[in-house]
């Protein structure tokens, strides 16, 4: 019975409800028009004095509604009232004009529905509730029972004065039965109505792709350039703690490549948060933030390596450094390869542990290796971390390439293949 209930005189049956009121609300002015047609083809008959007159002008104000739901309005106004008064998920539902032949036909068949259904509805809502109170009352007001003329003398018989309570009570029922039955029946139809077609849902679908690999790549970029700065002032200020009396001078330049290196994270970082701060995620916004290149800061990148006590053994061909040698996104992406690889070294490696760093143009390949002796331990996936391998395969997937991690005899070994044609 509380189910029941809660069906029928529940929070969302009676916003449904209110719905369907709103339909006939705006149901009037169709019916009014169609009265001014129906009532010379009636003799001048008052058409609101008819039952069947007023219903012939309802049925003849609909078309009208299908024709004005055109307006490029209606879909999203509507979509907005059935996701606020009939519960559907706004997913569901497509608030932009409709634009296609068909999208126009749903719209069109939606409004009408709601209009006609509505109509009917509020007209029951109307007519029902006076009557139905009428009888609930007729025992207990004695003077109303002569106001039946259809039924001479039926209310002077006992059991009809005792049945009308009962009567009044089912027709309340039944109204609010057949509103609740409505209002659910449009709730289920209102997404195959007004739902996004399958271009919208194409498009959304692309938008939502689209704004997830900009998200990802300013992951990446998070990843790259925050986590090897901190992996770098972090061997940095160890060692210049171990060595602040006996070695100032390589004191003095570790907490210089400390400060470097956190101002330029600092701006990268600052850049990155902008563009998600602006919900922003495109390439335009992208173009803002700073793009550390191969050819431009990768001398300033092993410096601040270097000044952590890593030493980097860097064989980099001569054509690496020219900037115009390298496409451009070859040569942001191979800037962040190569920091990550230094990373994992900082990392893992060890102290007192060289790394061997080559950089080389071959076979219209640009070729990145990092190896370095397996130290305290090898960079393997680690909870909340280990995603730089991951982002270095990604990032050599999108320019074509192809990235190669793993043991290769006593060393560790990262090499990375990126074309250099076909890359702009």
């Amino acid at each position: 019975m509380t189910a029941l209930g809660r069906s029928l005189f529940g929070r969302r049956a009676r916003l449904r409800w209110i719905h369907l009121i709103l339909g006939g609300a705006l149901a009037m002015p169709y019916v009014l028009v169609g009265s001014v047609v129906v009532g010379p083809l009636a003799g001048g008959e008052n058409v609101f004095g008819s039952l069947s007159l007023q219903l012939a002008s309802f049925a003849l104000g609909l078309p009208l509604a299908a024709v004005t739901s055109l307006f490029p309005l209606t879909r999203p106004l509507e979509s907005g009232v059935v996701r606020s008064l009939c519960g559907v998920e706004a997913e569901r539902l497509a608030y932009g004009p409709a634009r296609t032949r068909g999208e126009k036909g749903r719209t069109a068949a939606w409004f009408t529905l709601h209009l006609g259904a509505g109509g009917i509805v509020a007209g029951m809502s109307l007519a029902v509730p006076p009557f139905a109170v009428t009888l609930i009352v007729l025992p207990f007001v004695p003077v109303l029972r002569d106001g039946w003329p259809g039924l001479p003398g039926l209310f002077g018989h006992t059991w009809a004065l005792v049945l009308s309570p009962l009567a009044g009570a089912a027709m309340l029922l039944a109204l609010a039965g057949c509103a609740a039955a409505v209002g659910a029946l449009l709730a289920r139809w209102a997404p195959a109505l007004l739902g996004p077609s399958a271009e919208d849902r194409v498009a959304a679908a692309e938008a939502r792709a689209a704004d997830l690999a900009v998200r990802n790549r300013l992951a990446r970029e998070l990843h790259d350039s925050v986590g090897h700065a901190l992996s770098a002032v972090t061997l940095q200020a160890s060692a210049a703690r171990r060595l602040l009396d006996a070695d100032p001078e390589f004191v003095r330049e570790a907490l210089a490549a400390i400060e470097d290196t956190t101002r330029r994270t600092v701006g990268e970082l600052d850049a990155v948060l902008g563009v998600l701060r602006d919900g922003d995620a495109t390439g335009d916004a992208w173009g803002a933030a700073p793009a550390p290149t191969l050819a431009g800061d990768l001398d300033d990148l092993l410096r601040r390596t270097r000044a952590g006590g890593l030493r980097v053994d860097a064989t980099v061909a001569a054509a690496v450094a020219d900037p115009r040698a390298l496409p451009a996104p070859v040569s942001r992406e191979a800037y962040r390869i190569v920091q990550e690889g230094l990373s994992n070294a900082l990392r893992h490696a060890g102290e007192k542990v060289t790394v061997a760093l080559r950089v080389e143009v071959l076979d219209g390949h640009l070729r990145i290796t990092v190896e370095n002796p397996f130290g305290v331990a090898v960079p393997a996936p680690r909870p909340g971390g280990g995603h730089g391998l991951r982002g270095i395969a990604d990032r050599a997937r999108l320019l074509g390439g192809a990235a190669e991690a793993g043991a290769a005899g006593p060393l560790w070994r990262l090499h990375v293949r990126l074309p250099l044609k076909g890359t702009s």
